[in-house]
């Protein structure tokens, strides 16, 4: 019996179809001509008939050399209209269309569109994995902020030589030249951050081939020669079905080869309209018809009949007919019942089958086996969950949220966490937001993670707890950022000295306390008042977001001592302070942290003294009164004779004569 089956995912993609509807669109409401930056899409007919609704095809602005004209032609309309393709454009041809007033309708993949900011918006070394001649790739190098590096292989990653990668994708690449670029960007120890921008319709649509390839006895893989994926359609078909044949058109059919097969696939790119791939299976159809000599209600019958009997790997839907203690009963509607085995179904501790299924419940199960050995469909449940789940873990990766992941047990370079169903691998590295030594302090802890890679199909997932604790971090930060102001006053822990200050954590931000500003006195070093470890309240006294700066103050916190000198100090009052400072005419004494005094040396004793430091040394405290303070000059007089009983006058005259 002849069958001819259409792979799952096959034919104009959503990014494709937008931009045909919005080229089709563009025609019927402009009187004029419109132009394509280059082919819309790759595929001759789809040209052809665009061609006839009035869009033809240019592969630069300069063919448009001034408004009104298209290569010197007069146009019907003066303001020339260009449509930008699915594959998308670099920025510096919007900038050249508006210089020049060129009208641009953007039909950019929404997909492709999502690169170009993603390119845009870092500052790190871009590498993209893809054809560097493909038009898409050229677009998104466009919208780089620096050139980008191309690669499409593993042998072109491993001579990649910056660091700190910010990774993206072509849509359309196989999923299998991005694993070989990071495996080689793992091997050279570089840092890097993925995006995996391939489409995942394209992924869905190489998937589908690649199932019916294998499961077909001749491939036909429908689209244009110029098509990126609709080539690597055929190499995947070809791959998995040797007797593979690309065709763009009914002409191109190898139906002498059909007649001969009874299991044929059909695939079709994503730029291939609905109208040729039905042509072409229309042709085949006639051709099966012609070849087995059946009418239609023949091959209806046995069209039935394979569809009453699922296949291995299928999700099915039944009602429950019978529970017992080790198994259920499914009645699927076909021939065979499905079975149900208590193996294949996630209990809860305590939970029978009975407790989980009563009869008549219609329940969804996946067929491991068409045949179980007693004649029933073995079904499972906890496969089904498994799928679901990786469908979880897929869909986190691409729209890069949390999931929450238990750690069971260590292995060689990290441990292994489960996500429900689904265990993945944590690399030692990725535990943490410091370095780990040793990984068996992690087991039995629930995390939240990111997903940062996937390959469903070796059922690897790799999880990250680092980049979430980065990410949570990042939120940390830029939420201090938008709520601090300059002249707040904040805690902060100190967390390292230099010579030139201390470095302050305020919650997520280092800040720096300069030297200056941590004492209205003179500092040799900021450990002489702070220590690590030590919390104060600092103020903010100016921030620079773009440089990630914040400068604190500490002295800020007390009045300026000059400020309040009346209140705390008056002549003839007697102070104690230490001496800070010798000159040849005096000693400086600290009343406290940026107010010190002059004991001038006829003000140190009660006798004539020649050399100040025979009387006094720093850091030696002394009592002193105060004698004159002048704030206009911000000077205090200071007195330590005025403190000290004169000695008796027989002394007095010793001392004289001693001198003399």
């Amino acid at each position: 019996m002849k069958e001819i089956r259409r792979a799952e995912n096959a034919g104009f993609c959503f990014g494709v179809k937008q931009a045909i509807e919005k080229a089709e669109k563009a025609a019927e409401q402009n009187p004029g001509e419109i132009y394509s930056m280059g082919s819309l899409i790759h595929n001759e007919r789809v040209t052809r008939d665009l061609e006839k609704r009035g869009i033809r095809v240019i592969e630069s602005l300069d063919e448009i050399s001034a408004p009104g004209t298209v290569k010197d032609v007069p146009l019907r309309d003066a303001t020339p209209k260009v449509i930008i393709r699915s594959h998308g454009e670099g920025r510096a041809l919007y900038q050249k269309a508006e210089e020049r007033g060129i009208v641009l309708i953007d039909a950019t993949c929404p997909f492709v569109a999502r690169i170009h900011h993603l390119v845009n918006d870092t500052d790190k070394q871009v590498v993209i994995v893809g054809d560097r001649n493909h038009p898409e790739v050229l677009g998104i190098s466009g919208w780089c902020r620096k050139p980008a590096v191309i690669v499409s292989s593993y042998e072109e990653a491993c001579e990649i030589p910056e660091d700190d990668l910010f990774v993206v994708t072509q849509t359309t690449i196989r999923e299998q030249m991005l694993r070989d670029v990071l495996q080689a960007l793992e091997e050279q120890g570089k840092n890097y951050q993925v995006n995996n921008t391939i489409c995942n319709a394209t992924s869905k649509r190489q998937e589908s081939c690649e199932k019916l390839a294998r499961e077909s006895d001749l491939m036909i893989v429908v689209g244009g020669r110029n098509s990126s994926n609709t080539k690597k359609l055929y190499e995947i078909s070809k791959k998995n079905c040797a007797n593979s044949y690309f065709v763009e058109n009914i002409e191109d059919l190898p139906l002498k080869e059909v007649a001969k097969c009874n299991r044929i696939g059909i695939a079709a790119g994503a730029s291939t309209p609905e109208c040729t791939i039905k042509e072409v299976i229309a042709r085949m159809s006639d051709v099966t018809l012609e070849n087995n000599e059946l009418n239609m209600n023949d091959l209806m019958d046995e069209i039935e009949k394979s569809l009453r009997l699922p296949r291995g790997g299928e999700i099915v839907t039944g009602k429950v007919h019978q529970v017992t203690d080790k198994e259920v009963i499914v009645n699927l509607g076909c021939k065979k019942d499905g079975i149900l085995p208590i193996s294949e179904v996630s209990l809860e501790e305590g939970q029978t089958l009975a407790d989980a299924f009563k009869v008549d419940d219609e329940i969804k199960a996946k067929v491991i086996k068409t045949d179980d050995g007693d004649g029933g469909i073995l079904l499972s449940k906890k496969k089904l969950e498994i799928s679901a789940n990786w469908e979880e873990i897929v869909k986190a990766l691409e729209d890069k949220t949390v999931l929450e992941v238990k750690v069971t047990r260590p292995v060689n370079g990290g441990v292994i966490a489960e996500y429900k169903e689904v265990s993945g691998f944590i690399p030692l590295s990725q535990l943490s937001d410091h370095y780990v030594e040793n990984a068996e302090e992690f087991v039995g802890q629930t995390m939240e993670v990111r997903v940062s890679r996937v390959d469903q199909r070796r059922n690897r997932a790799v999880f990250s707890h680092k980049l979430f604790l980065n990410e949570e971090k990042d939120k940390l930060v830029a939420e201090i950022w938008e709520n601090l102001n300059v002249d707040d006053v904040v805690e902060g822990t100190v967390m390292r000295f230099t010579d030139y200050g201390a470095f302050v954590d305020i919650g997520g931000i280092d800040g720096l306390l300069h030297i200056s500003e941590i004492s209205w006195g003179k500092l040799k070093h900021p450990q002489e008042v702070l220590s690590i470890g030590q919390k104060i309240n600092v103020k903010v006294l100016s921030m620079n977001a773009e440089k990630g700066k914040i400068s604190l103050g500490l002295k800020q916190n007390q009045p300026e001592p000059w400020s309040v000198i009346d209140e705390n100090y008056q002549v003839g009052q007697v102070i104690e302070g230490k001496v800070v400072q010798i000159k040849d005419y005096g000693a400086f004494v600290e009343l406290e942290p940026g107010l010190d005094g002059l004991v001038h040396i006829s003000e140190v004793a009660h006798k004539r003294v020649g050399n100040i430091n025979d009387e006094l040394e720093i850091g030696q405290i002394v009592k002193a009164k105060i004698l004159e303070i002048d704030k206009d000059r911000k000077r205090i007089s200071l007195s330590i004779r005025e403190t000290i009983e004169p000695p008796a006058e027989d002394e007095a005259q010793e001392a004289e004569a001693t001198e003399e």
